[in-house]
């Protein structure tokens, strides 16, 4: 039977932890007064745990003063660590020590003197089958006797070590903030870009348009290949135009912030390929970031359709409540769609999770596809 490494790894975390436990129990003593010395007690239990278990705590913030809470359940680790892993080590030892006795048992009849008094009789080929037979139960169970001490050690580390729940909390909300902040502050950016552009390239765009559409149409008396250049440069200036506009337009319509979400989904329907039922009821706006969120996935959505799904017909339900802007889109198309499929679903799902909303996709072979998400009003 072969002893995975991960038992010698757990057995030698229990071990040094007593040693190591002693030491650092007794300086824990010495942080009560002096509590920037604890930080450095901290390291080195890391340390162990990292090097034996592969396990990493997480560093809670250094404690320095005594009227810290954090003080006396730090220092209250070390104290009881030496305590806790000489009972577990012992515990381990004594296991695998009566495993090898157990398995030498077939032995004891020809060491065991004839004049040896003792209650079992060793020799006795009945008695070593049953020592054997223990010390292979004690070989088998021990490393997972290990296994769960070792995570019992690990636990309490990280409970009195660690972070707290209120900390931990307190980093989620704070990682929570600061990433919703990241996803306004980008939606902004986009708003920005879109106004600038609009206001800016797409109206000289539109200017170099018109006047080469005056020109091609007045000066006829220019020569053929000059008229062809004016005609082409006109055709290009349309075809810049119109990619801008498309451009613009996935990036943050502007009918989206001036008419909100119902006016900017009527113009996606009424412009996609096939029929669409739209159906919006909005009892309150939600907040702009929201709004671009949900415009994307039904845009994004109707684009999939109309490149894969050989759908006849889709229909797009919005909806609020109190809490949240649900968004359903259907098709009857051929199915099959995924969200590791390629066609940009996964980069929907992606940012339906940026706003910490909910995207579920139902699209099995053969059809229907139907696109469920739910997104935080606020």
């Amino acid at each position: 039977m072969k002893i995975p490494r991960r038992a010698w790894h757990n057995t030698a975390h229990l071990v040094t932890g007593i040693p190591v436990g002693v030491v650092l129990g007794t300086l824990a003593l010495l942080s009560l007064l002096i509590p920037r010395v604890l930080p450095a007690l901290n390291r080195v239990q890391h340390s162990r745990f990292e090097s034996f278990l592969n396990a990493d705590i997480p560093r809670a913030d250094p404690v320095k003063h005594r009227r810290d809470p954090r003080l006396w359940r730090q220092a209250g680790y070390h104290v009881l660590s030496p305590f806790l892993s000489a009972a577990c080590a012992f515990l381990v030892c004594v296991c695998w020590g009566g495993a090898v006795v157990g398995l030498l048992g077939f032995l004891h009849q020809y060491f065991q003197p004839a004049s040896f008094v003792f209650p079992i009789d060793l020799r006795d080929p009945v008695v070593a089958g049953v020592y054997t037979g223990v010390g292979a139960a004690l070989l088998i169970m021990t490393p997972y006797l290990a296994h769960a001490l070792t995570r019992l050690d690990l636990a309490i580390a990280q409970a009195m070590l660690g972070r707290s729940h209120r900390e931990l909390g307190q980093m989620i909300e704070t990682l929570a903030e600061s990433r919703a902040g990241v996803v306004d502050a980008a939606d902004a950016e986009r708003r920005r870009i879109e106004r600038d552009l609009h206001d800016g390239a797409q109206q000289r765009l539109v200017s170099l348009a018109m006047n080469l559409g005056m020109a091609r149409a007045t000066l006829t008396d220019l020569p053929v290949d000059a008229r062809d250049a004016i005609e082409q440069a006109h055709e290009e200036a349309k075809q810049a135009l119109k990619e801008l506009r498309d451009f613009v337009r996935g990036l943050h319509p502007a009918v989206l912030n001036d008419q909100g979400l119902d006016a900017a989904l009527s113009g996606i329907a009424a412009r996609a390929p096939f029929p669409v039922r739209l159906r919006v009821d909005l009892g309150r706006r939600p907040t702009p970031t929201i709004e671009a969120v949900a415009f994307f996935v039904v845009s994004e959505a109707l684009t999939n359709i109309a490149k894969h799904a050989k759908a006849t017909s889709a229909e797009i339900t919005v909806r609020t409540d109190e809490r949240m802007l649900h968004v359903s889109v259907y098709d009857d198309g051929i199915g099959g769609a995924a969200l590791d499929g390629g066609t940009g679903l996964r980069g929907l799902s992606q940012r339906v999770d940026s706003v910490d909303g909910t995207f579920l996709l139902t699209s099995p072979v053969g059809g229907p596809t139907m696109i469920t998400v739910e997104l935080p009003c606020a």
